[in-house]
């Protein structure tokens, strides 16, 4: 067996790789050594992004196109909050194919649940609801990809 040492440094650039980005776990492999750097999701520092809009989301709008109602007198008093992705990578709804769904439209979320998955880098990252409330929209389907600040789901 070949004696191996741990690349101690390598450890810490991926460790302050972590701390800089959204990711949740970063894993490399080099001539048959892989080091694999995680941290659980309750470490994490970095809560999903939030927008408040005036009237709750009827679909996925294009990229860039303004989602606030323009009319103010038609807005409902309630506001709902939209989940937007942390980064870009693919969206999954469940933590398995054929499996039932996180969050699904209708549904009562507490602060803290995971809504959905996205993957970036073979990294299953969960996004998790800022506040509780009703899922009133899910903007994204099953293995859709997307990118950064895209709406995902919207809790009212």
């Amino acid at each position: 067996m070949p004696d191996r040492t741990v690349d101690v440094d390598l450890i810490r650039q991926l460790a302050e790789l972590l701390d800089q980005s959204s990711l949740t776990e970063i894993e490399v492999e080099d001539e048959g050594v892989r080091i694999r750097v995680a941290r659980t999701a309750a470490s994490v520092s970095a809560a999903p992004q939030v927008v408040h809009h005036a009237a709750p989301l009827q679909g996925t709008p294009p990229a860039g196109t303004p989602v606030a109602a323009e009319t103010g007198a038609s807005a409902p008093a309630t506001t709902a909050s939209a989940v937007r992705s942390p980064m870009v990578g693919t969206a999954y709804l469940s933590s398995d194919p054929g499996s039932k769904p996180f969050a699904g439209v209708g549904q009562t979320v507490a602060a803290g649940d995971t809504l959905l998955i996205v993957e970036a880098m073979k990294v299953m990252n969960p996004i998790v609801a800022p506040s509780g409330g009703t899922v009133t929209a899910v903007l994204v389907e099953n293995g859709q990809p997307v990118e950064f600040d895209q709406p995902l789901i919207v809790v009212e």
